[in-house]
């Protein structure tokens, strides 16, 4: 592999969805800003990463202040004597009446809801809860302060919701099409800070399926 490849800028952001939560079974939730731990298998994705990030310099780690999502910045930042700093601001999107039930139970309890956020991802609010637009305008400011203000090499982890809008944000990206991009649980997202602008690196690595990719991180 190229020697460039395997080089990144000494100013990035390492963008984490926290890993994979402890949630009931039966389906697809909407868990939002519900605030369930880590399950026994998230906080093994989160020692995965610990360790791949063992030889890397981090200056910074920030974090949703939701649990799921602090737990995994704590397991990474192990060892360092860093402080994990907690940002309300990441929190995910507050899904409002719709928190705790699953794709099915909202479809048949709200299906106009259902059918309308389906048309109108962006502007949509649940009962109680926010939309996408209203998300952007609360993380995208704080993931700015924080390029700004942090220097060196930074994580931070989010959720899928607040990784979406951020990298629409980056990307140019219309709103609209936030789903487009993938945000697994314990996916990686890096973002270079160049002399010349910023530039996305990588969109959702999955540690354990894509070791051999993300050597070149």
């Amino acid at each position: 592999m190229p020697a460039a490849a395997n080089s990144i800028s000494e100013r990035c952001i390492y963008l984490l969805r926290h890993a994979e939560p402890l949630v009931e079974p039966g389906g697809r939730r909407y868990i939002g800003q519900t605030d369930p731990p880590l399950s026994p298998f998230g906080i093994g994705q989160a020692q995965r990463w610990r360790e791949y990030f063992g030889n890397k310099a981090i200056e910074f780690f920030f974090s949703s202040d939701l649990q799921r999502a602090a737990h995994t910045a704590r397991i990474i930042a192990e060892g360092r004597h860093a402080e994990v700093l907690l940002l309300p601001e990441l929190r995910e999107l507050n899904l409002g009446a719709w928190e705790g039930m699953t794709f099915d139970e909202v479809r048949c309890r709200d299906p106009e809801g259902f059918a309308r956020r389906g048309r109108d991802p962006v502007h949509y609010r649940p009962t109680g809860g926010e939309s996408f637009d209203e998300l952007r305008r609360r993380a995208v400011p704080a993931f700015e302060r924080i390029m700004a203000q942090a220097t060196g090499r930074v994580l931070v982890v989010g959720h899928a919701g607040v990784n979406r809008v951020i990298l629409c944000h980056l990307l140019g990206m219309p709103l609209a099409h936030l789903f487009r991009l993938g945000q697994d649980h314990a996916g990686l997202n890096v973002v270079e800070i160049l002399p010349s602008g910023l530039r996305v690196r990588a969109v959702n690595r999955i540690l354990e399926f894509e070791v051999h990719q993300i050597s070149a991180i």
